[in-house]
């Protein structure tokens, strides 16, 4: 299978302990573009709280160095069990862990310690994949599951702490708890209703299921959710800002009417020169009641258009610090399109803005480029996605 073929979707969803100020699981994964590789872990670390947060950090960190750098398997587990710190009531040290290694090629190992067995989806049904029982001589009492498998386009991965499958524990309809029997029969359900349904969608409505199951919708332990979607990948082409040489707007118009995939827009100016070239209407929605944005626009043949500078500001601040989806502003409007594509290419005009040169403005105001340049950063490091820019 061709690399370009081929796009993982990775997303997490997190809901910690009720009373907890901090959630005792751990998420970590990197993109090793140079290798075609993608490596994934899920840690819960022992208890809850602030001592449970640092050993899953601890373990979710080691473990993805540890397998990036092709270290033996069963002795970076055992080295992960070994640093962790002893905990001074239970007198262990403990932390479960899910390490998920694929290729771009759809070849993917998952090594589990502690936590439920991941489930794999072949299209909307679970497939029972074996999997081989790897023990610890320093640790007889833990025991490490492998599972290798070859993932197809259209095919999930999902991987969940057991306060996902457990949810419900004590309750007259799941007195055992959800388990993972309910855990598929929900994915299968959720799945079959929406076959494209991304991983950010899916991780979420795993978590908020089982939230639903506890009693005052209030967890009794942290709860964790990784899908992992592999797909054809989702193409985004977000136009902002008019080319250096007016003479070259219609080069420019051409390039996102000949883009296979979804268009955004950000920028006055440039929705306008668009629409001109093209012959397009532009029309332009009714500000929000106490709207901090001005609003989007519609043209035919455009999934979004927003105002320029301030709008991808806003985005560049949330995808940076991982905010969730909220208010539904233009800025938020422009996140989820983002976050819902894979390969996402930035074209930016370079003419200059006399409106961004006003001394007036917030002393954090951007020109376009750099504003540009930090989205794309925070969707590789933060949410794995494929970007690009090209100035114009």
């Amino acid at each position: 299978m061709n690399v370009d073929e081929l796009f993982i979707d990775v997303h997490h969803h997190v809901c910690r302990k009720w009373n907890q100020n901090v959630c005792g699981d751990a998420f970590a994964s990197k993109r090793f573009d140079n290798e075609g590789r993608l490596i994934a872990v899920l840690s819960d670390g022992l208890g809850s709280g602030v001592k449970a947060n640092i050993l899953a950090s601890m373990t979710a960190q080691m473990a993805l160095r540890f397998v990036a750098a092709g270290t033996d398997l069963l002795r970076s587990c055992e080295v992960m069990m070994e640093s962790l710190p002893v905990c001074q009531v239970r007198k262990i040290s403990y932390a479960t862990f899910s390490i998920v290694d694929c290729d771009m090629e759809g070849m993917t190992r998952v090594v589990e310690e502690g936590n439920p067995e991941c489930i794999v989806m072949r299209r909307d049904i679970p497939d029972d994949v074996p999997a081989r029982i790897m023990t610890s001589r320093m640790f007889p009492d833990r025991h490490m599951r492998i599972t290798e498998t070859s993932m197809q386009p259209g095919d999930r991965l999902i991987v969940c702490s057991d306060g996902v499958t457990q949810s419900g524990t004590g309750t007259m309809a799941y007195p055992l708890g959800w388990r993972r029997e309910g855990l598929k029969d929900f994915l299968v359900e959720t799945v079959r209703g929406d076959r494209f349904v991304s991983s950010r969608e899916l991780s979420q409505s795993v978590v908020e299921a089982a939230m639903q199951l506890e009693p005052n919708f209030q967890p009794n332990d942290d709860t964790s959710c990784l899908v992992m979607y592999f797909r054809r990948p989702r193409r985004l082409m977000v136009l902002t800002g008019p080319p250096y040489d007016p003479d070259r707007d219609g080069e420019c118009a051409a390039v996102l009417d000949e883009f296979p995939g979804r268009r955004a827009i950000c920028g006055g100016t440039t929705a306008n020169l668009v629409a001109r070239e093209w012959g397009a209407y532009l029309e332009t929605e009714l500000p929000a009641r106490g709207a901090t944005l001005p609003p989007c626009s519609a043209m035919t043949g455009v999934d979004l258009v927003t105002e320029g500078v301030l709008t991808l500001t806003q985005v560049a601040r949330r995808v940076e610090a991982r905010e969730s989806l909220g208010n539904g502003d233009p800025a938020d409007r422009l996140m989820d399109l983002l976050l819902d594509s894979d390969t996402i290419e930035f074209v930016v005009g370079t003419r200059i803005n006399e409106a961004h040169q006003d001394p007036t403005l917030p002393l954090d105001l951007e020109i376009r480029r750099n504003v540009v340049r930090r989205i794309a950063t925070a969707l590789n490091e933060n949410y794995l996605k494929k970007t690009s820019i090209r100035f114009i």
